[in-house]
């Protein structure tokens, strides 16, 4: 089912986030500073590492891709809205990114339904 939206622009970290999603766990940690802390499925991830392991066994355990279809932009932080299609439980869904920025980097990403 394709889509007529126009392109959502992201900053550079964030479209860097999501272009790496299902491919490369190490790339998606290199978005984040040093300390960053990720909250998904209600478990927190603090630092590349951790953020690097989560995305290894979220990849490992669904296959999806997730395209940004809106923006919201407050101060630093940004809420991306992407659907998400895959051989996940509820597939497609529509999660809501809370990306909060530090410099070039992501700080802080709070994933939720």
């Amino acid at each position: 089912m394709g889509t007529n939206a126009k392109p959502v622009n992201l900053p550079p970290s964030v479209a860097a986030y999501f272009q790496a999603d299902t491919r490369d766990a190490d790339r998606v940690a290199q978005c984040f500073t040093a300390d960053a802390v990720v909250i998904d499925e209600r478990r927190e991830h603090l630092g590349r590492a951790a953020i690097a392991n989560w995305k290894t066994e979220a990849t490992a355990k669904y296959h999806y891709t997730s395209e940004p279809i809106g923006i919201q932009t407050a101060g630093k932080e940004l809420t991306v809205t992407a659907r998400l299609v895959g051989d996940f439980p509820g597939s497609p869904v529509k999660l809501r990114y809370r990306f909060t920025l530090e410099g070039d980097k992501i700080a802080r990403l709070e994933i939720t339904a």
